[in-house]
């Protein structure tokens, strides 16, 4: 089974990804979205948001890494992942799911679900300009505001030449409410003879494995499901124990230490109490510590309390 990472605007940035690739073995992760507008992106800003292109689209781990591209125009959607190719992603992915409303309002993400004909248009275009060896992608839901032209939508990024095809098993209206809806997956599955990535609502090995079982699926995309267990990936793919509270706390020190010595230390306190929101989930002992540290606003007090939970429970 391959098991993906999936892309997370404001979560899984390069820190993330190194740190959850080197417990998973993920085949493969795709960036934080790239906002394609009436231009090509300057290099700087593919390499800011993918540093692992200096490392010829790899993580210091070894995993691929894709680039994903979100925009509304054929033409400047296939000259960035021309660019981005060049550049050393392992091929380039099209979002075709944000939900995010500032996302929708500008014609890019979710709302292209409305409009196969520009689903169509804009893989096409990005199949035609990216050189076949490398994989052309899309990630879709649903659809938009309901269900309806789901099949119409998959069958658009398969006729304009796809490599494959990872389905958010919920519509845009659905957010990330449960529960997912594998069942339409399975259709499409059986109708592609492209690969079809199922992803939504799996948090553990049995959510993926019902997924396999009632998508027919070989492969799945993970999302706030890794974050909630760190080493999700490694579970499903190799029966792996899932890690305990001690070893995320370990995990929780490393990624602090990245993001203080990195460009991102002022966003540290908003993005690890994040992170704690979807670890609540898994760990109860995570909800006890970030009622320590949510009142905190500096970054200074609240590493103080982890380092104290981390000294503690080495310490025990």
């Amino acid at each position: 089974m391959r098991v993906i990472l999936a892309p997370m605007e404001g979560v899984v940035d390069d820190h993330m990804r190194e740190i959850l690739s080197a417990i998973n073995p993920f085949d493969l992760v795709v960036t934080e979205f790239v906002r394609v507008v009436n231009q090509l992106i300057p290099d700087k800003v593919f390499y800011k948001l993918c540093p692992e292109l200096h490392h010829q689209g790899l993580t210091a781990s070894g995993t691929p890494v894709r680039v994903q591209l979100l925009g509304q125009e054929p033409e400047w959607m296939a000259q960035n992942a021309v660019r981005a190719v060049e550049l050393g992603s392992n091929g380039v992915d099209a979002n075709f799911g944000c939900p995010a409303k500032t996302v929708n309002k500008s014609k890019g993400g979710a709302v292209l679900l409305q409009y196969p004909d520009n689903i169509y248009n804009i893989v096409k275009a990005m199949r035609d300009a990216v050189p076949s060896e490398h994989p052309v992608t899309a990630k879709i839901r649903l659809g938009y505001e309901d269900k309806s032209l789901f099949m119409e939508n998959a069958l658009a990024v398969y006729e304009a030449g796809a490599t494959e095809l990872a389905i958010h098993a919920r519509s845009k209206t659905d957010g990330y409410k449960p529960p997912a809806y594998w069942e339409y997956i399975t259709e499409v599955r059986q109708r592609l003879p492209i690969p079809v990535i199922a992803n939504g609502e799996i948090w553990n090995v049995a959510d993926a494995q019902r997924c396999i079982d009632i998508t027919g699926c070989d492969s799945v995309m993970i999302g706030r499901g890794a974050i909630s267990l760190p080493n999700l990936g490694d579970t499903i793919k190799t029966g792996a124990t899932p890690f305990s509270w001690q070893q995320t706390l370990s995990l929780l020190i490393d990624y602090t230490d990245k993001e203080l010595n990195g460009r991102k230390s002022d966003y540290y306190p908003s993005r690890i109490k994040q992170w704690f929101s979807y670890l609540n989930r898994q760990y109860p002992e995570a909800d006890t510590l970030f009622r320590e540290l949510r009142v905190f606003k500096t970054t200074e007090e609240i590493v103080k309390v982890i380092q104290h939970a981390h000294r503690t429970i080495n310490e025990g």
